[in-house]
């Protein structure tokens, strides 16, 4: 079989902007970050590696394998980052004081709230710069949001659990 027969592959070369595809990482608060980051590949030798080839190389093209390993290990960082945070969030809806889940809902409403009008701000940013804040805010208020919701999931699976009114004894029907 001669080269000429063989399936020829279009080569995209990737720089670092490709690492701006998705969402960005998300923010883990300080209070659950022990717990949500126990065990997780944090890929900083990965992108210590990426510098490294940067800094000998001086541009990207030289990097693709870095860069592309640097991106899936990021990929699955922050999904598994995502789905902890949510999990997080769950169980404290379930088992701190309904007071204080309360009160971190509507810290978190606050930050919705707050993102969403920084969001609208930087519509009216152009450019690079623009996008980037754009892109960031998005990241972060989409991720506030699914906590927010994961924690009054949290909150009304408790309330299904919970006795209503003084008495635990069952009530029996005949209906």
């Amino acid at each position: 079989m001669d080269v000429d027969s063989q399936p020829t592959m279009e080569e995209t070369i990737l720089v670092g902007d490709d690492l701006m595809m998705g969402p960005p990482s998300p923010l883990i608060p300080p209070e659950i970050a022990s717990h949500v980051l126990e065990g997780v590949d944090l890929c900083d030798g990965i992108l210590r590696n990426l510098f490294l080839c940067l800094q000998i190389n001086d541009i990207e093209p030289f990097c693709q394998d870095e860069i592309a390993l640097y991106r899936q290990c990021t990929e699955r960082r922050d999904k598994k980052i995502r789905q902890r945070l949510q999990d997080s969030e769950r169980k404290l809806g379930l088992s701190m004081p309904l007071d204080e889940a309360r009160e971190r809902a509507a810290q978190l409403e606050s930050e919705v709230t707050s993102l969403d009008r920084r969001l609208i701000l930087a519509s009216g940013l152009e450019g690079m710069e623009g996008f980037r804040q754009r892109w960031s805010l998005h990241g972060r208020l989409t991720d506030t949001k699914r906590r927010l919701e994961s924690l009054k999931q949290g909150m009304e699976n408790r309330k299904k659990d919970e006795p209503v009114g003084g008495s635990t004894a069952k009530r029996w029907s005949f209906w």
